[in-house]
């Protein structure tokens, strides 16, 4: 079932849109304001957030970009502006869509479809306990807060939840992550790994299995 957040101070409003969004689909919740949406997000996962730009303690375009690189929601912006300035900004900050009031319901809920087939279509997550992993538009994330990790400890990653629950020697691992080089540093694997288990607390998955090499475990 999706989860759909609707951030909107207008009480009316925002349950008339929850129940006109609600069904056997789609579980919808409000937040009248940017610190009870905070609290919301930090608590679950929505695949999908209907955001006002103007909040009585906050600026929606503040919210968009302090929230945009933590989740991996699609964030569709309510606007009473159709300025173009506006709708720029609402886009570069990384709303996947806006929609300017007043709208019909039908084009509300045409919106929202269409974010939600995107998601069903395109999702290449991988989700392993309080893991989201997204290879394709190398987004990852640990309880859904966002983690930079370099192109190597990306190849690293991918390879070993590929491999998940199969022990792959070191040789295995440096032909795939170094390919295209002509010379590794001896240690570059081993440092590899301790930064990767590092920035995502893995140390319950990223087994070493001494002598031979290493494996992603599924099981803590």
């Amino acid at each position: 079932m999706n989860k759909i957040l609707i951030i909107e101070d207008d009480n009316a409003l925002a349950e008339g849109l929850a129940r006109a969004l609600s069904g056997e689909y789609s579980n919808v919740e409000t937040a009248y304001n940017l610190r009870k949406a905070q609290e919301k997000i930090n608590e679950k996962k929505y695949d999908l957030i209907i955001l006002d730009i103007n909040l009585p303690d906050g600026n929606g375009f503040d919210f968009l970009s302090k929230i945009r690189n933590s989740i991996g929601s699609k964030i569709i912006l309510l606007t009473a502006n159709d300025m173009e300035a506006d709708v720029v900004t609402g886009l570069e900050l990384g709303a996947d869509d806006y929609i300017t009031k007043p709208f019909s319901l039908a084009v509300l809920r045409a919106r929202v479809k269409n974010q939600l087939k995107k998601i069903e279509s395109g999702s290449k997550i991988i989700k392993i306990d309080r893991y989201n992993f997204d290879f394709e538009n190398m987004i990852f994330l640990e309880n859904y807060q966002r983690i930079e990790i370099s192109k190597t400890e990306q190849k690293l990653l991918q390879c070993l939840i590929k491999n998940a629950g199969i022990t792959l020697t070191r040789d295995k691992l440096i032909d795939y992550i170094w390919s295209d080089d002509e010379y590794v540093f001896e240690n570059a694997l081993s440092v590899t790994v301790k930064r990767l288990r590092d920035k995502l607390h893995a140390y319950d998955y990223i087994k070493t299995v001494y002598g031979i090499g290493y494996m992603w475990s599924n099981n803590e």
